[in-house]
């Protein structure tokens, strides 16, 4: 199995260069980051920054989201959001910029909130075009555009697997997929392992946490490493990603010995 973990959710508290270090001292050498700059354009230095402290750790980046707006304020996108194209846009830029020094080809665009007054059919169609953008942007890389289902955020137009893949048909870009947050999918109901059986060989990526509360495997009832080891059967090759909040004192003790990778 080769695994990533999710920087950002792990290890909150830290500092970028903390937590690329703290990747390393976990014993993994791949990593993902939701943006981990405060602006959809970080200076400069920043990105160097960032880059060097990956070289320096010996970690490679496997993943990385786009600009998603002010989280912290429930925010969980913009490419939906009329007069923010030109801000996602220049977003799309710096990340090509990242993914041509650090090599990363997975890049987790979040839709956006529906907004009051404004129809959904325009979201939508705003949606698509932003998409497909980025699709075109990253494909020269070598990149893929991931969509995924979210829980927790009821403004949230993709809550199911269906949900994003209908999105993803209209996008029409071969480099454009679906992201399965395992996590994300039970929470909102879905029938997970319907989902595997059905798109596991098209899936962008796979994420994993335990319900509920979001911990580390075998903190709570969901078969995780199942359905894994069952999207594998049916044709998943990627990586897949530890995106959960710590619980116990040791939040890889579930993993055996060597399997970190």
């Amino acid at each position: 199995m080769t695994w990533t973990v999710n920087a950002s959710i792990m290890w909150p508290d830290l500092s970028l260069r903390e937590q690329v270090t703290a990747v390393a001292a976990a014993g993994f050498s791949r990593a993902e980051f939701w943006w981990p700059f405060a602006g959809p354009v970080p200076e400069r230095t920043e990105v160097d920054t960032f880059v060097a402290a990956l070289a320096d750790a010996g970690v490679q980046l496997t993943g990385l989201n786009f600009f998603a707006g002010d989280m912290a304020a429930g925010e969980r996108g913009v490419l939906s959001h009329p007069g923010r194209s030109e801000e996602f846009r220049a977003n799309v830029a710096a990340v090509a910029e990242i993914a041509r020094a650090t090599g990363c080809r997975a890049f987790n665009a979040l839709h956006g909130n529906r907004l009051p007054g404004v129809p959904h059919e325009e979201q939508d169609a705003l949606a698509v075009e932003n998409l497909r953008w980025a699709a075109d942007a990253v494909a020269p890389l070598g990149g893929v555009v991931l969509l995924e289902p979210l829980s927790g955020a009821p403004d949230h137009p993709l809550q199911t697997a269906a949900d994003a893949l209908a999105v993803i048909e209209a996008v029409d870009r071969d480099n454009m997929k679906l992201l399965a947050d395992f996590y994300h999918l039970a929470v909102n109901g879905e029938d997970v392992a319907a989902v595997v059986e059905a798109h596991a060989a098209d899936f962008g990526h796979i994420q994993i946490a335990d319900a509920r509360g979001r911990h580390e495997p075998g903190t709570g009832e969901l078969p995780l490493l199942h359905w894994v080891s069952r999207a594998r059967d049916l044709g998943y090759a990627g990586d897949v990603a530890l995106e959960y909040a710590p619980l116990g004192e040791d939040p890889f003790a579930w993993l055996a010995r060597g399997g970190r990778g």
